[in-house]
């Protein structure tokens, strides 16, 4: 699958999101080791606590469908769904897909005219790692 295609379904997804309170509309395209697509977009609650990001949304989907073996993922949201730049998935969202994903996953930010390319090792330097428990 092609990066703008990746692109073009987390465009998609954000369409889904619930964010009555922030107004930011995220959405999140994951691309498995054999070719499935999760789909996933942020969902908001009124106390803020228990609100879900786009990223994680799709990551728990394929999780919980037994897809470990991710990709790629492409992610973008804007306010009321206006795509106005870059918008690079938070902290704990970075730290979930460095629990299934090695450094050089590639990230691709959707922009007005495109998607800026970028690796988890470059969002998350010094990261700890699944595999840093285990020694």
């Amino acid at each position: 699958m092609t990066p703008e295609k990746l692109c073009e379904l987390a465009r998609d997804a954000m369409t889904r999101s619930y964010s009555p309170y922030s107004g930011f509309k995220v959405g999140a395209a994951l691309l498995c080791a054999d070719g499935t697509v999760y789909q996933g977009c942020n969902i908001e609650n009124a106390s803020y606590t228990p609100t879900v990001c786009a990223e994680r949304t799709a990551f728990f989907k394929a999780i919980s469908e037994g897809n470990r073996d991710f990709t790629a993922i492409a992610i973008c949201g804007g306010k009321d769904g206006v795509i106005t730049g870059r918008f690079p998935p938070c902290g704990v969202c970075r730290q979930v897909m460095r629990e299934f994903c090695r450094d050089d996953f590639p990230v691709y930010l959707v922009t007005p005219d495109g998607y800026e390319a970028v690796t988890l090792a470059d969002l998350l330097p010094y990261s700890f790692s699944a595999e840093a428990c285990m020694q």
